[in-house]
């Protein structure tokens, strides 16, 4: 019989996993001198992450499992590890785009299912508005990782820390995909400035695809019924 910890997980994997997204990007909020969140939260904020992200690859084949436990581990292996080897010049770059990878197979999972049933329930909800963070996710790494190369590539981002430059890309890249852009924060570079309207043009294309699907199956349960 199943670890009921993971039947759990499997049962609520989209509530789980939306609720670990949002605390994972919006967690800042909570902490008035961003140092605390660094010194105490950085790795253990993944921990809660990757967990949450099991329930979503129950049943979903060994080779899945073992490849999302294998990118979980060298990611937080990675975390742990930040404060030791930060300093070495391509440290953050490969961290992010460990996660890049990681919250990519997540989302390619979870697109995976949005797709594939022609009803819609509670789950279908959940996971399109994890499918949203995870892109969000995904944006974040691999914006911070062409920063972490070229410190040209963006004007107005946070040097003073990690944890900032964090907040600031998590900030930059919410804004680009809902369109809301404040101008404060700005690619500087012709490679920057083409992926962030491709990022841009990217989350507004999920969410017009996800407001079809949605309606498609909302349709297809009305008919049936």
């Amino acid at each position: 019989m199943r670890h009921p910890v993971l039947r759990f997980l499997h049962k609520r994997k989209y509530e789980v996993l939306l609720i670990a997204l949002i605390q994972h990007l919006f967690i800042g909020i909570l902490f008035i001198r961003i140092s605390l969140y660094s010194e105490l939260l950085w790795a253990v904020n993944f921990i809660v992450l990757g967990t949450s992200s099991v329930g979503v690859f129950i049943e979903k084949g060994r080779f899945k499992n073992i490849l999302l436990h294998t990118m979980f581990i060298v990611v937080l292996c990675l975390s742990i590890g930040m404060p030791i080897v930060r300093d070495i010049k391509f440290f953050y770059p490969l961290l992010g785009l460990t996660y890049v990878m990681f919250f990519s197979f997540i989302f390619l999972e979870v697109l995976h299912f949005l797709l594939k049933p022609s009803y819609i329930n509670l789950d279908i909800i959940v996971a399109a508005a994890c499918g949203y963070f995870l892109l969000i996710e995904i944006s974040v790494f691999l914006m911070m990782s062409i920063y972490c190369l070229d410190a040209h590539s963006f004007k107005g981002v946070s040097v003073t820390s990690m944890p900032a430059t964090y907040f600031d890309f998590i900030y930059f890249c919410s804004v680009s995909f809902t369109g809301a852009g404040s101008g404060d924060i700005l690619p500087d570079t012709h490679f920057t400035k083409l992926l962030t309207a491709f990022l841009g043009i990217a989350g507004q294309f999920y969410t017009v695809m996800l407001v079809g699907l949605l309606i498609s199956k909302f349709s297809s349960k009305s008919s049936a019924g």
